[in-house]
C-alpha cells in the first residue's frame, strides 16, 4: 500500500481485478470522497445529504472502518489500477450472520458513470460475499426511479423481488424501495 495512505487493517482483503483495485479506505482518501459526495447527483438516491465540508467524508470513512472492526460489514474504496485515487466505494452492510445475508451498497463519481466500473467492482465483491463472508443472500434496496442502479444490479445477477412502499424516510419524506436479491444457489 502507498505510504501516504497510512496503515491498513491486517485482515482487510484487497481485491485486484482487470482494471480496478478495491482496497481499504484511510482518512487520506477523504478529499476524493468529499469531491463526489458534495454533488447532488450522487446523493440524490443516497440516505444522506450532499456534503458541505471535508470532515463529513472523514466521518463516513470512520463509520465504515468501525463497521469493519465490529465485523458488521466491509466497504472497499474503488481505484483504477492506473492510479490510487478513489473514484467510488462498494461493499456490504446490514450483515446478518445468523441469517446469512447482507445488503450491498455502492456509489461512484459521476465522471466514471456508464463505463462498466461498478459492474466490474460488483463482479469482484459478490463472490467475496458468498465465499468469504458466508452469505446465502445478497440484497439491495433502491429507489424505483434509479435506473442506473437498477441496471448495475441486474448486470450483477440480482433479481427484482418486489416493491416496498414507504420503506425509507429520507430527506424529509417517505420513499418506496425496490428490493433486489441474489442467492448463493443462483451462481
Amino acid at each position: 500500500m502507498n505510504k501516504k495512505r497510512g496503515a491498513a487493517h491486517a485482515d482487510f482483503s484487497t481485491i485486484n481485478n482487470r482494471t480496478l483495485v478495491l482496497r481499504q479506505l484511510t482518512l487520506a482518501d477523504a478529499p476524493e470522497i468529499f469531491d463526489y459526495f458534495r454533488l447532488d447527483e450522487v446523493t440524490k438516491y443516497y440516505d444522506l445529504e450532499s456534503f458541505t465540508e471535508l470532515r463529513q467524508a472523514e466521518e463516513l470513512i470512520e463509520r465504515w472502518s468501525a463497521r469493519f472492526e465490529r465485523q458488521a460489514g466491509i466497504r472497499w474504496g474503488i481505484a483504477l489500477k492506473s492510479d490510487d485515487r478513489i473514484i467510488g466505494t462498494c461493499g456490504y452492510h446490514g450483515w446478518s450472520k445468523e441469517h446469512g445475508r447482507a445488503e450491498i451498497g455502492y456509489e461512484l463519481t459521476p465522471a466514471c458513470w456508464r463505463q462498466g466500473i461498478m459492474s466490474e467492482a460488483l463482479a469482484a465483491i459478490i463472490p467475496y460475499g458468498f465465499d468469504r463472508m458466508g452469505l446465502n443472500r445478497i440484497q439491495a434496496f433502491i429507489d424505483q426511479d434509479n435506473a442506473g442502479s437498477r441496471n448495475v444490479l441486474e448486470k450483477a445477477g440480482l433479481c427484482e423481488e418486489g416493491l416496498l412502499r414507504d420503506y425509507f424516510f429520507e430527506k424529509g419524506r417517505f420513499v418506496d424501495a425496490v428490493l433486489f436479491a441474489r442467492l448463493k444457489r443462483d451462481r
